[in-house]
């Protein structure tokens, strides 16, 4: 193989390497490249929102139905607001449960919509009032070892 022809695949590889590693930067920043065209917003308050991020995805039966907007605290009522953009297609009764779930054991977290049986749909501005925080992890260890404290005292 002569210098140029060596040159050429080197070159090739490098591009090629570059970019995989820009596709790899891409999925993990969860980048889309495609926004979706029409949504609407719905609000949900959450006591602890856990490490859930602005643009993370919101769930339903684990399809992604839209993306976190925007996450705001509420000095009146010391509660996490979060913002969500619904993809236009699809639509949720009034009494959808809203609830921030992990992916995986130590994954990031999203938004999970479960929707009830109510007649009425939620509308752009509507706010979910039935939600559940996220768990924290560092939370139940603490409540685990404690309470194996208070056991173990109470054998003495």
């Amino acid at each position: 193989m002569n210098r140029t022809t060596l040159d050429l695949w080197v070159g090739f590889f490098v591009a090629l390497g570059m970019a995989a590693l820009l596709f790899l930067a891409l999925k993990v920043g969860s980048f889309s490249g495609v926004q979706m065209e029409q949504t609407y917003q719905l609000q949900a308050k959450f006591d602890n929102i856990g490490g859930l991020k602005v643009r993370g995805p919101v769930k339903s039966a684990g399809v992604v139905v839209g993306r976190v907007a925007d996450i705001r605290f509420d000095p009146d009522t010391y509660e996490a607001v979060v913002l969500l953009n619904i993809d236009s297609r699809y639509t949720f009764p009034k009494d959808t449960f809203a609830s921030i779930y992990t992916s995986g054991l130590l994954g990031d977290q999203y938004v999970g919509l479960e929707p009830g049986g109510d007649e009425r749909k939620l509308v752009a501005g509507d706010t979910i009032f039935k939600t559940q925080s996220a768990v924290v992890l560092e939370k139940l260890v603490s409540q685990f070892l404690f309470n194996k404290a208070a056991e173990s005292q109470d054998q003495q």
